[in-house]
Parts: C-alpha cells; structure tokens; sequence
C-alpha cells in the first residue's frame, strides 16, 4: 500500500507543477499577429511606441478624436485577441470627442515579452507616460479597463490617479474567476497573479463607472456588483440585462456613452 500512497503523491505533485508552470497559457490567450498600422485600421489612427520601466518598446494605437473635447481615454483590454479587435470600441470613443490609446500588452499584436500581472501594469505606466508626454495627464484622461484590464486599471488608478475609471465587467479576483470557471473547485490559491481588485479598488479616490452584463458567464455579474459596492466614490453602475461577455454592445457607442458621462461629471471642459 504504501508504494500506492507513494505514487499518489508523485501524481498530485506533478499536477501541480504543471499548474504552477503552465497556468499563464490559460489565462492569458494573446494574438500575437502584428496587425499593421493604425491608420489602416481606423480613421485618424497613428502609430506610438511604448517604453516599459523594464525595456521593452511595445506597440499600440493613438486615435485623434472627430471633434476635440480635451480629454484622453486610456483603453486597456481583456485577456485574448490584441487591438485590431478593440477598433470599433477605439472609433465610437473618438466620435464622442476623445483622444484614444490603444494598448496591446508585452506578448499581444506583435509585441515582445511575456504576460504576467506585473507585466501588464508596468505596461498600463508606460501608457499613462505616453498620454502625459502627449499632453494629457491623468486629471484629463479616463481608465477604461475591459474585463481582465479592469484589475490591470485599477492598479494603475491607485498609483496615477485618473479624472474618473470605467470597469466594464470586472471581477473581485483572477483566484475568484478561476474558481468560478472551473465549477467552485478551489484552485485559486495556486495562482501567480492574483488582480485583487476588490482589495485595490477602495483606494482609488477617483469617480468610478462600474458595467456588467447580467448574462456574463466568464465573470458573474455579482462579482462585478460586489466591485462596485466597495468603491470610494461610484458616478454609475448598469447591469444590463441579457448582455453577456463579448457582446457588440461593449465596444461601441453604448460604452463609449458611459464614458462621455463620466468624463462631463469628472473633467471640466
């Protein structure tokens, strides 16, 4: 019997370095694929650089706005995909009058490096950098953080304070969300990166929007709910009835109308 206990033990320590090692490729699911230039992809669009606090030179998108309000919106994405995906988000936003910048992280549109929740917020810093060198600091520009970039925003919130942060589906925790997608299996503690935002969010002094989709089933829209209730200083919270994760609705002019509320209620014009 004890051989048998022996090779139990062998088998949960392998299963758990291989959630140890492996666990990023199932949370982070990058297109790599450069997606060319910005002005190909959307009216008024340029091409910027990015320099990361630890080197690398990461690509993303500038859009002009239609017509100038003053104000920046920092576009952090989700998880999957990289930002030829977020160009109608991108235009809707910029037809409400915002410069926009849409960030592809280290490992996404063709980008070097590898994601990873330290990664991703060093690279929220440089973008932040990059509006500010462009003219629009943090009190004219407004987070907009999309599921797995809400936990990348709010960090970013609490160290450069925005003129206000929108969170369009986010969630209480990576451990939370994990536990949740794999049927209430405790798996979280395993987890590097953690994105606790529900510990972060109370920090940020900024006015925050908080929307959901009440049909979401990758992050449950009580999580979200759950999120808004700890904020500091909350401008809006919608649950929209019926609207799940990537529904069309979150990248155009319904989200971009949430945003153009919460920056006329946060920054002066």
């Amino acid at each position: 019997m004890s051989w048998l206990v022996g090779l139990g033990a062998a088998v949960l320590v392998a299963l758990f370095a291989l959630l140890w090692l492996g666990q990023r490729r199932l949370i982070y699911f990058p297109d790599p694929a450069d997606p060319g230039t910005a002005s190909a992809s959307i009216a008024g669009g340029s091409d910027v650089t990015l320099t990361t606090s630890d080197g690398l030179a990461l690509r993303a998108w500038l859009i002009d706005p239609v017509a100038p309000r003053g104000a920046a919106v920092l576009y952090l994405p989700g998880n999957a995909g990289n930002r030829a995906g977020r160009a109608d988000a991108a235009w809707a936003l910029a037809s409400r009058g915002f410069v926009v910048l849409l960030v592809d992280y280290r490992g996404y549109g063709g980008n070097p490096g590898r994601p990873s929740e330290a990664g991703l917020v060093r690279d929220a810093r440089a973008a932040a950098a990059n509006l500010r060198q462009a003219g629009f600091p943090a009190q004219r520009t407004i987070y907009l953080g999309e599921s797995l970039g809400t936990g990348v925003a709010v960090q970013l919130a609490v160290t450069d304070p925005p003129a206000g942060l929108l969170l369009r589906s986010p969630f209480t925790s990576l451990p939370s969300v994990a536990t949740h997608a794999v049927g209430g299996l405790p798996i979280g503690w395993a987890l590097r990166d953690r994105f606790d935002t529900l510990a972060a969010i109370p920090s940020v002094r900024a006015p925050v929007t908080v929307l959901a989709g009440a049909a979401d089933t990758v992050v449950p829209p009580e999580q979200s709910t759950a999120v808004a209730q700890a904020v500091a200083d909350l401008h809006e919270v919608s649950v929209v009835p019926a609207a799940g994760h990537n529904d069309a609705l979150w990248f155009g002019p319904f989200l971009a109308a949430r945003v153009a509320a919460l920056a006329d209620a946060a920054i002066e014009r």
